[in-house]
Parts: C-alpha cells; structure tokens; sequence
C-alpha cells in the first residue's frame, strides 16, 4: 500500500490496514449482536476518538438499540479511579440498561474502569466495554475489555479516529506516526 500524502507521510507504518479493521469490527458486531442483540442495549460511544469505530459498528446491527455519546477523560492513578472528567454528558438514562462502551483504544484502562464504574453507579443493569483497540503493556490498574477488536503494542498510533494534536482521525488505517512529529512537540 502506497502511503502518499501530507498525512499518511508522518505515519512511520501502517499497523492495522483498512481491511483488518473492517474484519475486527465485523467480529465485534457479531460476538454483541449475540451477547446483547435481544437486549435493546445502548451503546455509549467515548468521545472524540470512538467516533469513527462507533458509526461502523452500528451499521452491522439489525436489532434494536439506542446510541449515545459521552467525552470523558481520567486523570490520576489506580488508586483514585473517581478522578473522571465528563466534558460532555451523554443524553440517555442507563438505569435497568445493558450498556455496551465502544472506545477507540484500551491504553491505560483509566478511563474505561472509572466510566463502568460511574454507569453501574447510575444503575445500569450491566456495563461491557468493547475497543477496536487494545494496548495491554500500558494498562496501569486492573481492567480488561470485554471485546476486543486487535491487540496492537506499545507505540503511538493514530488514524481512524485516534488523533495526535487533532490530527490524522480522517486516515482509513492504524498507523505508527513518526516519532520525531510527536517526541518534538512540532505538531
């Protein structure tokens, strides 16, 4: 695969093509529509970088279910799980629902724990997590998705909806961005 223009010259490789991404997703779709498809779950989509893997997602479902979306960011260790920013809150009610979390990537699990932690607080009758993405080698507490879609190494990636400085979401694959753009603070 040819990688020119402005953008895809910062990615150093491609980690996971299109068609591995289209193959992941295809998998995820299918483990929840068997898990939660007669559950009328709702997805909640963590914003900005779940937006891309999200809206492919949905489109495989044939069942009925509702989509919300919340931009959330965690700060702090393990030890302090509460430390959760909502930038924006989601719309739905999730008391008595089956709600699945779609991320873009499981890095730190941060984020993930303390967002199922708040929803089963809220009353959610169960809270999965599903990532296109996992980084196991990050992760700082104990946590796991329930569904994964690739498990990739520790490197910096952006592309379909992962972003460095705002940038590169619009890439259709994941790639390595080259280390001098972010370790230089260029971009």
């Amino acid at each position: 695969m040819s990688i020119a223009s402005p953008v895809r010259n910062d990615v150093e490789t491609v980690l996971v093509t299109e068609r591995e991404i289209e193959a992941a997703v295809d998998a995820l779709a299918a483990q929840l529509t068997e898990d939660v498809g007669d559950r009328n779950p709702l997805l909640v989509g963590v914003l900005i970088g779940a937006f891309v893997f999200m809206s492919d997602l949905l489109r495989r479902f044939d069942f009925p279910l509702e989509a919300d979306f919340i931009n959330a960011s965690s700060y702090g260790d393990c030890t302090d799980p509460g430390a959760l920013e909502i930038v924006c809150e989601m719309m739905c009610d999730v008391a008595g629902r089956h709600v699945v979390i779609v991320d873009d990537i499981a890095d730190t699990g941060q984020t993930l724990k303390a967002l199922m932690q708040m929803l089963q607080e809220r009353g959610a009758a169960s809270v999965r997590t599903c990532c296109l993405l996992d980084k196991p080698e990050r992760r700082t507490c104990n946590f796991q998705p329930d569904y994964v879609g690739v498990t990739i190494p520790d490197q910096f990636v952006v592309g379909y909806g992962l972003d460095y400085a705002g940038k590169y979401r619009n890439l259709p694959f994941v790639g390595v961005l080259r280390p001098e753009l972010y370790e230089s603070g260029t971009q």
